[in-house]
Protein backbone atom coordinates (compact mmCIF):
# COMPACT_ATOMS: atom_id res chain seq x y z
CA UNK A 1 0.00 0.00 0.00
CA UNK A 2 1.09 3.45 -0.84
CA UNK A 3 1.04 6.95 0.47
CA UNK A 4 -0.43 9.63 -1.93
CA UNK A 5 2.98 10.67 -2.49
CA UNK A 6 3.71 7.31 -3.89
CA UNK A 7 5.81 6.36 -0.71
CA UNK A 8 5.14 3.12 1.19
CA UNK A 9 3.20 3.55 4.44
CA UNK A 10 5.05 2.42 7.41
CA UNK A 11 3.99 -1.47 8.51
CA UNK A 12 2.71 -0.09 12.09
CA UNK A 13 0.30 2.35 10.01
CA UNK A 14 -1.40 -0.61 8.65
CA UNK A 15 -4.76 -2.47 9.95
CA UNK A 16 -4.25 -6.00 9.77
CA UNK A 17 -7.03 -7.71 7.16
CA UNK A 18 -8.29 -9.58 10.60
CA UNK A 19 -8.67 -6.77 12.84
CA UNK A 20 -10.28 -4.94 9.92
CA UNK A 21 -12.38 -7.45 9.60
CA UNK A 22 -13.55 -7.81 13.57
CA UNK A 23 -13.96 -4.40 13.56
CA UNK A 24 -16.46 -4.51 10.52
CA UNK A 25 -18.51 -7.15 12.04
CA UNK A 26 -18.55 -5.54 15.21
CA UNK A 27 -19.87 -2.10 13.69
CA UNK A 28 -22.39 -3.92 11.32
CA UNK A 29 -23.32 -6.03 14.67
CA UNK A 30 -23.80 -2.54 16.65
CA UNK A 31 -26.08 -1.05 13.84
CA UNK A 32 -27.87 -4.22 14.00
CA UNK A 33 -28.64 -4.36 17.32
CA UNK A 34 -29.86 -0.29 16.80
CA UNK A 35 -31.91 -0.71 14.24
CA UNK A 36 -33.92 -3.58 16.21
CA UNK A 37 -33.75 -1.51 19.28
CA UNK A 38 -35.76 1.12 17.77
CA UNK A 39 -38.14 -1.48 15.58
CA UNK A 40 -38.71 -2.72 19.34
CA UNK A 41 -39.81 0.75 20.43
CA UNK A 42 -41.92 1.79 17.63
CA UNK A 43 -43.97 -1.18 18.26
CA UNK A 44 -44.55 -0.54 21.84
CA UNK A 45 -45.34 2.73 20.92
CA UNK A 46 -47.93 1.75 18.47
CA UNK A 47 -50.04 -0.39 21.29
CA UNK A 48 -52.81 1.52 22.58
CA UNK A 49 -52.81 0.05 25.85
CA UNK A 50 -49.06 2.03 26.45
CA UNK A 51 -49.96 5.29 25.30
CA UNK A 52 -51.27 6.87 28.52
CA UNK A 53 -48.12 5.76 30.28
CA UNK A 54 -45.81 6.90 27.61
CA UNK A 55 -47.94 10.43 27.38
CA UNK A 56 -47.15 10.60 31.29
CA UNK A 57 -43.92 9.95 30.81
CA UNK A 58 -43.23 11.97 28.11
CA UNK A 59 -45.69 14.57 29.84
CA UNK A 60 -42.86 14.28 32.69
CA UNK A 61 -39.66 14.99 30.57
CA UNK A 62 -41.19 17.65 28.86
CA UNK A 63 -42.01 19.51 31.69
CA UNK A 64 -38.58 19.40 33.49
CA UNK A 65 -37.16 20.45 29.71
CA UNK A 66 -39.58 23.27 29.65
CA UNK A 67 -39.16 24.62 33.44
CA UNK A 68 -35.41 24.39 33.08
CA UNK A 69 -35.23 27.02 29.50
CA UNK A 70 -37.45 29.23 30.79
CA UNK A 71 -36.45 29.55 34.24
CA UNK A 72 -32.45 29.71 33.60
CA UNK A 73 -32.05 32.71 31.69
CA UNK A 74 -34.88 34.32 34.06
CA UNK A 75 -32.90 33.49 36.73
CA UNK A 76 -29.40 34.17 35.61
CA UNK A 77 -30.23 38.25 34.51
CA UNK A 78 -32.16 38.54 37.93
CA UNK A 79 -29.49 36.53 40.02
CA UNK A 80 -26.93 39.06 38.84
CA UNK A 81 -28.70 42.00 38.10
CA UNK A 82 -30.44 42.55 41.89
CA UNK A 83 -28.44 39.39 44.20
CA UNK A 84 -25.73 40.41 46.28
CA UNK A 85 -22.45 37.66 47.37
CA UNK A 86 -20.20 35.69 45.16
CA UNK A 87 -20.12 33.98 42.32
CA UNK A 88 -20.32 30.87 43.73
CA UNK A 89 -23.66 31.91 45.74
CA UNK A 90 -25.05 33.45 42.90
CA UNK A 91 -24.61 30.64 40.43
CA UNK A 92 -25.68 28.03 43.28
CA UNK A 93 -29.13 30.68 43.53
CA UNK A 94 -29.67 30.03 39.81
CA UNK A 95 -29.37 26.27 39.54
CA UNK A 96 -32.05 26.13 43.12
CA UNK A 97 -34.27 28.27 41.12
CA UNK A 98 -34.15 26.54 37.35
CA UNK A 99 -34.16 23.10 39.32
CA UNK A 100 -37.19 24.20 41.58
CA UNK A 101 -39.14 25.38 38.67
CA UNK A 102 -38.18 22.20 36.10
CA UNK A 103 -39.18 20.04 39.22
CA UNK A 104 -42.19 21.70 39.75
CA UNK A 105 -43.70 21.36 36.38
CA UNK A 106 -42.30 17.81 35.28
CA UNK A 107 -44.39 16.69 38.80
CA UNK A 108 -47.31 18.64 37.19
CA UNK A 109 -47.54 17.17 34.25
CA UNK A 110 -47.07 14.10 35.94
CA UNK A 111 -49.95 13.97 37.64
CA UNK A 112 -52.01 15.83 35.52
CA UNK A 113 -51.77 13.26 32.53
CA UNK A 114 -51.86 10.53 35.07
CA UNK A 115 -54.81 11.60 36.46
CA UNK A 116 -56.52 12.35 33.07
CA UNK A 117 -55.63 9.01 32.26
CA UNK A 118 -56.71 7.52 35.13
CA UNK A 119 -60.68 8.87 34.75
CA UNK A 120 -60.63 8.13 31.29
CA UNK A 121 -60.00 4.53 32.11
CA UNK A 122 -62.04 4.41 35.04
CA UNK A 123 -65.29 6.09 33.08
CA UNK A 124 -64.67 5.10 29.58
CA UNK A 125 -65.01 8.71 28.35
CA UNK A 126 -63.41 12.07 28.65
CA UNK A 127 -65.46 15.52 29.87
CA UNK A 128 -63.95 18.97 30.71
CA UNK A 129 -64.48 18.49 34.22
CA UNK A 130 -61.90 16.05 33.89
CA UNK A 131 -58.79 18.13 32.84
CA UNK A 132 -60.50 20.92 35.50
CA UNK A 133 -60.24 18.38 38.49
CA UNK A 134 -57.07 16.60 37.28
CA UNK A 135 -55.36 20.70 37.06
CA UNK A 136 -56.95 21.41 40.52
CA UNK A 137 -55.02 17.94 42.07
CA UNK A 138 -52.17 18.63 40.78
CA UNK A 139 -51.75 22.33 41.69
CA UNK A 140 -52.80 21.64 44.78
CA UNK A 141 -50.24 19.24 45.28
CA UNK A 142 -47.40 20.90 43.58
CA UNK A 143 -47.67 24.70 43.64
CA UNK A 144 -49.49 24.59 47.16
CA UNK A 145 -46.03 25.72 48.96
CA UNK A 146 -45.79 29.41 49.30
CA UNK A 147 -42.40 30.34 47.75
CA UNK A 148 -40.98 32.82 45.50
CA UNK A 149 -41.01 30.47 42.43
CA UNK A 150 -44.63 29.22 42.92
CA UNK A 151 -45.60 32.59 43.67
CA UNK A 152 -44.32 33.81 40.36
CA UNK A 153 -45.99 31.23 37.96
CA UNK A 154 -49.39 31.35 39.91
CA UNK A 155 -49.03 35.22 39.29
CA UNK A 156 -48.36 34.81 35.75
CA UNK A 157 -51.31 32.24 35.46
CA UNK A 158 -53.66 34.24 37.16
CA UNK A 159 -52.73 37.15 34.69
CA UNK A 160 -53.70 35.10 31.68
CA UNK A 161 -56.57 33.78 33.15
CA UNK A 162 -58.29 37.15 34.35
CA UNK A 163 -56.71 38.48 30.93
CA UNK A 164 -58.22 35.53 29.01
CA UNK A 165 -62.08 35.66 30.85
CA UNK A 166 -62.57 39.44 30.27
CA UNK A 167 -62.17 38.86 26.64
CA UNK A 168 -64.26 35.87 26.95
CA UNK A 169 -66.82 38.04 28.60
CA UNK A 170 -67.19 40.71 25.61
CA UNK A 171 -67.30 37.72 23.46
CA UNK A 172 -69.74 36.18 24.86
CA UNK A 173 -72.00 39.31 25.40
CA UNK A 174 -71.65 39.89 29.20
CA UNK A 175 -70.08 42.94 28.82
CA UNK A 176 -69.95 45.91 26.42
CA UNK A 177 -68.13 45.97 23.73
CA UNK A 178 -65.89 48.40 24.38
CA UNK A 179 -65.84 51.47 21.88
CA UNK A 180 -62.62 52.00 21.93
CA UNK A 181 -59.19 49.53 22.41
CA UNK A 182 -58.65 49.38 26.20
CA UNK A 183 -56.02 47.82 26.16
CA UNK A 184 -53.87 51.37 26.42
CA UNK A 185 -55.46 52.10 29.35
CA UNK A 186 -54.77 48.69 31.11
CA UNK A 187 -51.24 48.61 30.00
CA UNK A 188 -50.77 52.21 31.58
CA UNK A 189 -52.77 51.15 34.97
CA UNK A 190 -51.08 47.77 34.93
CA UNK A 191 -47.18 49.61 35.31
CA UNK A 192 -48.30 52.56 37.66
CA UNK A 193 -49.66 50.21 39.87
CA UNK A 194 -46.22 48.39 39.42
CA UNK A 195 -44.39 51.45 40.31
CA UNK A 196 -46.34 52.22 43.49
CA UNK A 197 -45.90 48.61 44.64
CA UNK A 198 -41.84 49.38 44.57
CA UNK A 199 -42.18 47.18 41.20
CA UNK A 200 -39.22 48.37 39.28
CA UNK A 201 -38.45 47.21 35.87
CA UNK A 202 -34.90 45.69 35.49
CA UNK A 203 -33.90 48.11 32.31
CA UNK A 204 -34.64 50.96 34.38
CA UNK A 205 -32.77 50.19 37.59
Amino acid sequence: MRAVGGSPLPEACLLPAAAAGAAGDAMAGSGEALRALLRAANALLQQRRYRAALAVLKGFRNGAVYGAKIRAPHALVMTFLFKNGSLREKLKLIAQATYTHSRNLAYFVFIYKGLMALQSRLLGEKIPFHSFLAACIGGWLVFGENNPINSQIIMYLLSRILFGLSQLAVKKGCIPQPKQDPFPLVAALDRGNLSRMGWVCCCWS
